[in-house]
């Protein structure tokens, strides 16, 4: 084929000079290279000689002229190894081109990469002429006589020989492709369809969705009231409720309850979806994670739950069971708050009523003590006797003024009147000194007064904080015994009729999708590496 191509070329040349040029004079032939060589390298010595001196430059700035022509990475590689072969010691492969270059060596002649790609000899192995050669095999001895024309048949013959060689090699590429897609793709696919169509235990799926609300007052005033009826108020109460189905304590209520492990340990079952009957509650746990899937839309507040098992009325069971333990949790989330406002509205009625009590009591003593019923009735009563006292007076001092405006008034009636007058004006100090001066009891009348005032005054506050701590115990009262928070139900579960899993169309094209992926993942892998370790 490579003669062929070089007639071909030949007889494109152009007609009868081509023919002659073929044929080269034998002594032409016979004529040794290096003398030729030679002969070609003196007019280059002597042109050398006559051509002016450059400027010597800096190993700097041959480096950076180097790096203006762009050199491949296999140019930079070769000129390495070459460096290396004449015991060069270059610091870059740029500095490994500067020095050959230094040394009057191109490498990137023809003879030099040949040179470098051909095999280094044995030690005591003198290295062949031909080392850097190809291989040139001829079946038939060069002869002097013109080439022969190939005609348009042979040229269309030789065109439909390489066409076919490339279409077969084609074909054994695709063919080696097919090959490897069957068994790195098609096959485990056929195998997922057959688990997922023929094997795979059908599971049935009960759907339903909750929300948590709240029964507080819609008139609540302030930041209590700011988020009230909206979905942030009860935000965090459904986000507990979602981590406490999720838990292994409910997984744990569901085993002694419903019995959660024993659907699962089946012999109906199948291999890859069954439980193993001595399982630790680690095992169970993945299990119950898979199956009982749980979701929380916070823009809504709606808490939505799936419970996933190989029996229908099971799975309808498991829903109603785990959204009566939601509900439980939400009464026992407000159930101490409601508790701790009872109690303490109880203990605030109680000491409230102790201490009034106390009120009553020191308020008898004081009465007890001062033999006073009232400090009030007893100032009337003292003030109405001064009242009138001071009226006897007055009185006795005007039938006194009577007497002497006579001339010849009776002494005796003088005497009896001005004797009264002083009596009475005594009987009225007396009185006075009993408002503030000690009794019999130790205490004047006011201080009796004052005390009894402020007892009075205490037992008054205590009898306002009492019927204000009875309010608050009742109010108390009626909210422990109202639900603050409770489950709406939005989506009842019910039972299904039809199996919801194993979805076979489905799995066996994710099956599919997987498995090329990581067909192509490997194939670009091995085609870099190998990429790598050729070059």
């Amino acid at each position: 084929m490579p003669n062929s191509n070089k007639t071909l070329r030949i007889l494109r040349g152009g007609g009868q000079a081509a023919g002659d040029a073929a044929q080269p004079d034998a002594t032409q032939q016979a004529q040794p290279q290096p003398r030729r060589a030679a002969a070609e390298g003196e007019p280059k010595a002597k042109a050398q000689q006559t051509a002016p001196e450059q400027p010597q430059l800096t190993p700097r700035e041959e480096i950076e002229l180097i790096k203006q022509e762009n050199l491949t990475g296999r140019q930079l590689r070769i000129a390495r190894r070459m460096a290396q072969r004449h015991n060069l010691s270059p610091t870059s492969d740029l500095d490994a081109v500067r020095l050959l270059r230094r040394q009057g060596i191109d490498p990137f002649a023809k003879q030099e990469i040949g040179s470098v790609l051909a095999p280094v000899p044995a030690e005591g192995q003198e290295p062949s002429a031909n080392a850097a050669l190809p291989a040139t095999v001829r079946k038939n001895p060069v002869s002097d006589h013109k080439p022969q024309v190939i005609d348009d048949d042979s040229r269309e013959r030789e065109v439909r020989k390489i066409q076919r060689g490339l279409v077969k090699r084609r074909r054994r590429r695709l063919a080696i492709l097919m090959v490897k897609l069957a068994c790195y793709v098609m096959l485990p696919s056929l195998i997922a369809g057959y688990y997922f169509y023929k094997v795979a235990t059908p599971m049935y799926a009960t759907y339903s969705e909750f929300v948590i609300q709240s029964a507080d007052a819609p008139g609540a005033a302030g930041a209590a009231g700011l988020f009230s009826g909206s979905p942030l108020e009860t935000v965090t109460d459904s986000i507990t409720v979602q981590g406490y189905l999720t838990s292994r304590d409910a997984m744990l209520r569901l085993d002694e309850g419903p019995g959660f492990r024993d659907l699962f340990q089946d012999e109906n079952v199948d291999v890859l979806q069954r439980l193993d009957p001595e399982a630790t509650n680690e095992e169970a746990y993945k299990i119950y994670k898979k199956r009982v899937i749980i979701g929380f839309d916070p823009t809504e507040g709606v808490i939505k739950m799936e419970v996933i098992t190989p029996s229908p009325e099971s799975s309808q069971k498991l829903s109603a069971t785990l959204i009566a333990y939601a509900e439980e949790r939400v009464d026992q989330l407000t159930e101490r708050l409601r508790n701790d406002q009872m109690k303490g509205a109880q203990e605030i009625y109680d000491s409230a009523e102790v201490k009034m009590e106390e009120a009553f009591d020191e308020v008898a003593e004081l009465q007890t003590k001062s033999e006073t019923l009232s400090a009030e009735g007893e100032n009337a009563i003292i003030s109405a006797q001064i009242s009138s006292l001071e009226t006897q007076i007055t009185e006795k001092e005007l039938e006194l003024s009577r007497l002497l405006n006579n001339t010849r008034p009776n002494r005796t009636k003088v005497s009896v009147l001005e004797s009264d007058i002083e009596l009475l004006k005594g009987k009225i100090q007396e009185q006075r000194a009993k408002i503030s001066q000690a009794t019999s009891t130790g205490e004047s009348i006011i201080q009796i007064n004052a005390d009894l005032r402020k007892a009075e005054g205490k037992l008054l506050v205590r009898q306002q904080l009492v019927a204000t701590a009875l309010q608050n115990l009742e109010s108390a009262r009626v909210e422990a015994q109202r639900q603050t928070r409770y489950i709406s139900m939005g989506v009842s579960p019910v039972t299904p009729d039809k199996a919801t899993y194993p979805r076979s169309f489905e799995n066996t094209l994710l099956a599919i999708v997987i498995f090329a992926g990581i067909y192509l993942m490997l194939s670009l892998r091995v085609s870099i590496l190998r990429e790598q370790v050729t070059t």
